[in-house]
């Protein structure tokens, strides 16, 4: 089912001609405050959550479903946004979607209750999802594959300095008299900035045709994304893997899905996932590659924030300092391998160096527990992060290279929806695991410390789901207890995250390394006899 739309008046003609090197970065000023707030509107709140959980009078699995639920709207929402940008102005829907991620953090702040909380952040998370999907297709837009490794490592400085300062900024804040709401109103004047930026800076050409959106399969497409990622964070804990509901939400997601894909296949005009992208190798391998390494990213960046608060003792402050070498990581590697691509045309190499980085990275994390040196723990992040630095825009930048401008929004969006999805699945199986592991071990050593008298009854009952909330208030031995429950179990997930890592490297050393273009649009070029060019090359050296 889709329907007629009249598209935006075609752009005036000067703003049809390229951009100049001058009108790229001022474009990208606002581009790149957009990012920011859309990192920082997680990396803040990651440090706080602890505190947020113990305030609104949470639980482990309330603590998950806060990240869930944005990655969620997130992930759902990122193929229609793409598609959107395909067919209606790009400027503008940038400005929406920061205007939803203003509407979501406010809403944020004012939580009285988990569920509150919850709420807000899918709010916030469909604004977050427009703002990081656009951002590459804009750029797609503005630079062509052979240039972009020249502006990605401003794109990376920037994701790099909120994941750096994200967590800073949320511990200090948290510490501060503003309180954990603080956190949620830090981004709105970089929001408000990044619009007006955008208004003033990004003249992109509107190209005026006819255009259908296809309705039934982006609420399909929503719908069973939806249901898929709610089972994964449900089971195990409010029902069990193997039962009647798990059967039921895992059967109804995937009969959705394949709903979706037959409308997408057969009756849609203009699909929100052209399925014929599927049929280009380099496409499918980097959008495989994509959710692999979504999994340990977030993974990373989600436990890691758990873990030195939890597992360490450490301030919502100096939990955000321990993020800074795997930043530092990222942020090198994403400059370095930029203009070393721009410089060469050559990409695969830093693509499967990446992936190696980030495979040997996640199974170092893997060996952590509650005693590991934090030095070493830095050591292992470094690694990880400059995988990831060489992996995030490399993977995007493949795909966009192998497809016309027509469809630049749509696959730019399926990689990010894929590396998000992956992400959230991640997320919410391990934060189960997680959860599952800390109560079971918390369970099995308060028995000892009940029978010897170290512990009250009362004490031991108050304690909960595992004692997140309430660690930091506990007596010594059962503090002890819940940081040597969480460290232990905070490797484990690394390790489950290990052969994800292993398959996103065998996928990439299966893409097929193309020349990068010059131009912004795909020309199609005729082929060439290679024996047949050398032989006149040398019967033209021979007649010299």
């Amino acid at each position: 089912m889709s329907q007629d739309v009249t598209a935006a008046p075609a752009a005036p003609a000067a703003e049809s001609a390229p951009m100049s090197h001058k009108e790229i970065l001022e474009a990208l000023s606002g581009l790149l405050i957009a990012m920011f707030v859309a990192i920082l509107s997680s990396t803040v709140v990651t440090t706080a959550l602890p505190t947020i959980v113990t305030d609104l009078h949470g639980t482990q699995t309330g603590y998950t479903w806060v990240l869930v639920a944005t990655m969620l709207a997130m992930t759902a929402t990122t193929p229609i946004w793409g598609k959107l940008a395909d067919l209606f102005s790009k400027k503008l829907l940038m400005q929406v979607a920061l205007i939803v991620y203003v509407s979501g953090s406010a809403l944020a702040g004012l939580a009285q209750s988990m569920s509150w909380l919850i709420g807000a952040r899918v709010i916030t998370g469909l604004g977050v999802g427009g703002v990081m999907a656009l951002i590459q297709i804009i750029i797609g837009s503005m630079v062509s594959p052979r240039e972009r490794g020249r502006y990605s490592g401003y794109i990376g400085a920037s994701f790099g300095l909120a994941t750096l300062l994200g967590p800073l900024v949320g511990g200090l804040i948290v510490d501060s008299a503003l309180g954990w709401r603080g956190c949620f109103y830090v981004g709105l004047p970089f929001a408000i900035v990044a619009f007006f930026v955008l208004q003033l800076k990004l003249h992109l050409p509107t190209v005026k045709r006819e255009v259908k959106i296809d309705y039934l399969g982006a609420t399909l497409l929503m719908g069973g994304v939806s249901l898929l990622l709610i089972w994964v964070s449900l089971a195990g804990q409010q029902f069990d893997w193997v039962s009647g509901t798990s059967a039921l939400m895992l059967v109804g997601g995937l009969v959705v899905l394949a709903v979706a894909l037959l409308v997408e296949a057969k009756h849609a005009v203009e699909p929100i996932i052209p399925l014929q992208l599927f049929k280009d190798r380099t496409i499918s391998l980097a959008t495989f590659a994509a959710v692999m390494v979504g999994v340990a990213m977030l993974s990373a960046t989600t436990f890691m924030a758990e873990y030195f608060q939890t597992a360490r003792g450490m301030s919502p402050t100096h939990a955000g300092l321990m993020s800074l070498s795997m930043v530092v990581g990222l942020m090198g590697t994403s400059i370095v391998s930029g203009r070393m691509i721009s410089s060469t045309g050559r990409w695969k190499a830093w693509l499967v160096g990446g992936m190696v980085a980030v495979v040997i990275g996640t199974g170092l994390l893997g060996t952590i527990d509650h005693a590991t040196p934090l030095w070493v723990i830095g050591a292992y992040m470094l690694i990880l992060g400059a995988g990831l630095g060489s992996t995030q825009q490399n993977l995007i930048l493949a795909v966009q290279n192998n497809v016309d401008q027509a469809n630049i929004g749509a696959a730019s969006s399926v990689v990010a929806f894929f590396r998000t999805l992956g992400g959230a699945i991640g997320v919410s199986v391990f934060g189960a695991i997680l959860s599952h592991q800390v109560i079971g071990q918390v369970t099995d050593g308060i028995r000892p410390l009940v029978a010897s008298g170290d512990v009250t009854p009362a004490q031991a009952t108050a304690l909960g789901d595992g004692g997140l909330q309430s660690a930091a208030v506990l007596p010594a031995p059962l503090r002890m207890l819940i940081e040597a429950a969480n460290g232990d179990a905070t490797g484990h997930i690394f390790l489950f995250a290990v052969p994800f890592a292993l398959m996103a490297l065998i996928a990439v050393l299966f893409v097929k390394e193309g020349r990068l273009r010059t131009t912004l649009d795909r020309i199609e070029e005729p082929e060439v006899n290679m024996d047949l060019a050398a032989e006149l090359e040398v019967g033209e050296l021979g007649r010299r």
